[in-house]
């Protein structure tokens, strides 16, 4: 699946890398990015009920991005599925651009959260969740990325804990493993989930098929975590 620009010229994923390339500057944390570009792609070219002319639309799924210290993939992927001009990419960081080194909810179409602070994002999803349900909206998911390293962090302990006995069902954590945690985990990182009542799924963060069928596993009556 593609989605066409104004010059009718179609991005696939082989265009993500020259528009990374496109944004420059000494702030770009740029393995910080990369390390999360596959997994963002097939999120929103094969997952995510998203797009450009659904920004408002109550029934859409979110996508929070917690490791929001790294987004030069993300405005890649929100260029090339239509969200944002390519023409913004060049003056990623500079004084008057939206595309800061941080996203921006109310500077970037598609943004759901501004991000960038460890640790916040799966808080945000678990709150995120909890809403649509009082709503009565069973139709949205809920996805957030966060960094492996992240998960010192205890506010997300603590909303790993709440999410698995809440039964949690239209929330998702896609957690880019980096082996850059300061902690190591017992059972690995998809053991903490378990132990919380999640579903869990560890998949190599590179291969798109695996990424896609761990972002499509049932998971009845629970929470889905995938580690890439």
């Amino acid at each position: 699946m593609t989605i066409t620009t104004e010059l009718s010229r179609p991005y696939t994923y082989s265009d993500l890398p020259r528009l990374m390339g496109l944004m420059t500057g000494d702030e770009k944390h740029g393995p910080a990015a990369t390390s999360t570009l596959d997994v963002l792609w097939v999120l929103y070219d094969r997952v995510l009920r998203v797009g450009p002319e659904r920004i408002g639309d109550p029934e859409r799924d979110r996508f929070l991005l917690s490791k929001g210290h790294g987004p030069m993939a993300y405005y890649a992927v929100l260029a090339a599925r239509g969200f944002v001009p390519v023409e913004w990419l060049p003056d990623f960081g500079s004084y008057d651009s939206p595309l800061g080194h941080h996203p921006d909810r109310v500077l970037v179409p598609g943004a759901e959260i501004g991000s960038g602070s460890l640790g916040h994002g799966l808080p945000i999803a678990v709150g995120t969740a909890l809403g649509l349900r009082a709503q009565g909206r069973t139709e949205p998911r809920v996805w957030v990325l966060v960094g492996d390293a992240e998960l010192d962090e205890g506010s997300n302990h603590e909303a790993i804990a709440f999410a698995g006995p809440a039964g949690l069902d239209r929330l998702h954590t896609v957690v880019v493993d980096n082996s850059s945690a300061t902690h190591a985990r017992p059972g690995g990182i998809a053991a903490r989930f378990e132990a919380a009542g999640w579903s869990t799924v560890t998949v190599d963060g590179r291969d798109h098929d695996a990424l896609y069928g761990a972002f499509t596993a049932p998971h009845p009556g629970r929470p889905h975590a995938v580690v890439a």
